[in-house]
């Protein structure tokens, strides 16, 4: 692949920060937009706006054509079976609080288990600590072993019969690890236990396959997979969305409206409720387009390589301690420096213009279990180099100095 003809198609790296070229290397928390997205989004607006699904107007009908063209697109790019079981949400957070908030009112009561891990982002917990509230479910956290991946004997153990559903990452925002989710379907449909998978991280850095994982639910952000903000995916096999309660009710997601009865429409319209983010769904195909133009694959073993060189620098450098070390591990580096705060070294980067990011990525379950308050993390993009890394490191050594590490 030619990366400095793919990065040169996102405007932002015209930029300059401190007057030195942008090096953004925090992906993870929202990747960069090409211009295709971005003019998709303008065109839209300025030539093409009109809600969807209310008129028979000419700009109504061709607003909500290309609505369903992204579904559709959105349906081969994880392999779905139809587009009925992909709904559109504003994040994948509200995906995963859609299933939580739907199967819960409808399967769980009191003593009922929940099965996650303890690499979740806070995402993929609070959902399910309201029903632990209000239902008086209990969750139970599968480990991690030191090098961050999912000890799975030890998950099977913790499943029972009260265990009502699995809610997983498929690849972990502070670690990289990828996680075995489809072993982990496997183990819980033999158990008829459904399965969310979170794919916030994993939609940008792995081929999805929905239909070879089996999972009953998979949730992904459209800002992490170069779209726009405000768009969520929530795939559902058909079977659960029939049978689930509508997750918010309102305009465009009933069928007939009386004093006395309320009739629901069909999927995906039930349990999209309300002006759905029109511009942005439609725009969000152009950064479909944008990654099978790259092509999957090729994306993926650019990212290995990115991280493998990555990986090999910043062991060199004294006084950096990278955050665990999984059997496969995608785009995704934590690091600590000894004796200086992950905020400290975020800011001085900044001043070199290197991009990352520092805390505990709404992930403080698993930094207090690597007694960790915090960490800096490089989270890398379709758009990042091997000269990326090196002015990384580079500016790592200006941190360094900053503190007088030797």
């Amino acid at each position: 692949m030619n990366i400095e003809n793919i990065k040169s198609q996102f405007p932002i790296f015209s930029k300059k920060i401190n007057g030195k070229q942008l090096v953004y290397l925090d992906s993870s928390n929202s990747s960069q937009k090409p211009a295709s997205v971005i003019n998709r989004l303008d065109s839209f607006y300025k030539n093409e706006f009109s809600n969807i699904g209310r008129s028979i107007h000419s700009l109504s009908v061709n607003a909500t054509n290309k609505f369903d063209e992204t579904r559709m697109s959105v349906k081969k790019f994880i392999n779905a079976n139809s587009k009925e079981e992909i709904i559109f949400t504003k994040n994948a957070t509200e995906s995963i609080n859609l299933v939580a908030s739907t199967f819960g009112q409808q399967n769980i009561k009191t003593g009922d288990e929940i099965l996650i891990t303890e690499l979740e982002h806070h995402s993929n917990y609070v959902p399910w600590h309201y029903l632990r509230e209000n239902k008086g479910a209990v969750i139970k956290f599968a480990p991690i072993n030191d090098d961050g991946d999912i000890v799975i004997s030890e998950l099977e153990k913790l499943i029972n019969s009260k265990t009502k559903i699995i809610a997983v990452t498929h690849l972990s925002n502070v670690t990289g690890t990828i996680v075995p989710v489809k072993e982990i379907i496997d183990i819980a449909h033999k158990k008829n236990i459904p399965v969310l998978v979170d794919g916030c991280q994993s939609a940008p850095h792995l081929k999805i396959d929905v239909k070879d994982l089996d999972c009953d639910f998979y949730a992904i952000s459209g800002h992490k997979v170069y779209g726009p903000t405000g768009v969520g995916i929530l795939y559902a096999k058909k079977k659960w969305l029939e049978q689930l309660p509508p997750y918010m009710g309102g305009g465009g997601m009933i069928s007939e409206v009386k004093k006395d009865k309320i009739t629901y429409a069909q999927l995906p319209e039930k349990y999209e409720a309300g002006t759905m983010p029109t511009a942005e769904v439609i725009a969000f195909n152009e950064s479909i387009k944008f990654m099978e133009s790259v092509g999957i694959e090729n994306l993926v073993s650019h990212e290995r390589e990115l991280t493998n060189y990555a990986l090999e620098k910043l062991k060199t450098i004294n006084s950096v301690c990278i955050v665990g070390n999984p059997k496969n591990k995608a785009g995704v580096i934590s690091f600590t420096i000894k004796g200086v705060h992950p905020h400290d070294i975020a800011t001085i980067l900044d001043e070199d213009a290197v991009a990352i990011r520092a805390g505990h990525h709404c992930c403080q379950i698993l930094h207090e279990k690597l007694k960790l308050n915090a960490t800096a993390r490089v989270s890398f993009g379709i758009y990042n180099t091997k000269e990326d890394v090196d002015i990384l490191c580079k500016a790592i050594e200006n941190c360094r100095k900053v503190f007088n590490l030797k």
